[in-house]
């Protein structure tokens, strides 16, 4: 496989008029895929919709997550 390094040699051994024809290549191919539409991005509003969390569902989550924080080993100050 070759490398961005590999390519960037190989480009600079070409011609001007060789390089030139890379980059109008180079260009229309950007271009064309800059054009295609992207997957839409999946909106987070609503994501839980259809969803029944309680309030003790909400709290106990938070307490898995949060339990051990702030953690001694990394909140104690050092006399050294």
């Amino acid at each position: 496989m070759l490398t961005y390094q590999d390519i960037l040699s190989g480009a600079q051994r070409l011609t001007l008029a060789e390089k030139a024809r890379l980059l109008a290549e180079l260009s229309a191919e950007l271009q064309t895929e800059l054009a295609e539409p992207s997957q839409p991005k999946q909106s987070l509003l609503g994501i839980w919709e259809g969803e029944n969390l309680s309030s003790e569902d909400i709290n106990n989550a938070r307490k898995d997550l949060w339990g051990d924080f702030p953690r001694e080993d990394i909140n104690s100050k050092s006399t050294h």
